[in-house]
């Protein structure tokens, strides 16, 4: 037997579904014009401008609780993905699975944190990339034979620069 939790939930993705399609804005938008047609027939009657006040009143009501319980399933969808593809990267630090449960305190601190490890890698990447361009210029000797390292036809192989931007690690 489906519950009120099942079935609110599965009126409510229904519901969103609808709602944020283009022919709901187009029936919505088709209402408005009716209804502003007909003013003149009920000659702008405080009846007339009642009924689009409450309508609208009533639907913008509901609708909160709809997208609200919408929007509450999607984010828990996401942490549960996020999670998983945390536990799942290999140096990846498990302590930021359920991040969403710290205090506003907690979270500024880690974001603190963050910002320093950013700030340092990209001075090392930084400092990096200025070698990288300083060293090209330069002949490079292979320190076994005393010959050029350059000296083959062949083009030098490189790894890429890790860390640059990279606040992972």
């Amino acid at each position: 037997m489906m519950t009120i939790a099942d079935w609110f939930a599965r009126f409510s993705r229904g519901t969103a579904r609808i709602s944020g399609s283009p022919v709901t804005f187009f029936l919505a938008v088709l209402v408005i014009i009716t209804w502003a047609v007909t003013g003149p027939v009920f000659h702008y009657s405080d009846t007339w401008q009642l009924v689009i006040n409450t309508a609208t009143t009533i639907v913008t009501f509901l609708m909160v609780f709809l997208i609200q319980n919408t929007q509450n399933r999607d984010a828990t969808a996401m942490h549960i993905k996020l999670d998983e593809l945390i536990r799942a990267v290999d140096g990846a630090r498990n302590r930021m699975v359920s991040l969403e449960d710290l205090t506003e305190a907690q979270l500024e601190q880690l974001k603190q944190q963050y910002t320093q490890l950013a700030e340092t890698a990209e001075a090392v990447g930084d400092a990096v990339d200025d070698a990288l361009a300083n060293d090209d210029s330069e002949v490079r000797r292979d320190p076994d034979s005393g010959a050029d390292s350059n000296a083959t036809d062949q083009p030098e192989e490189r790894k890429p620069v890790v860390g640059h931007g990279d606040t992972r690690r």
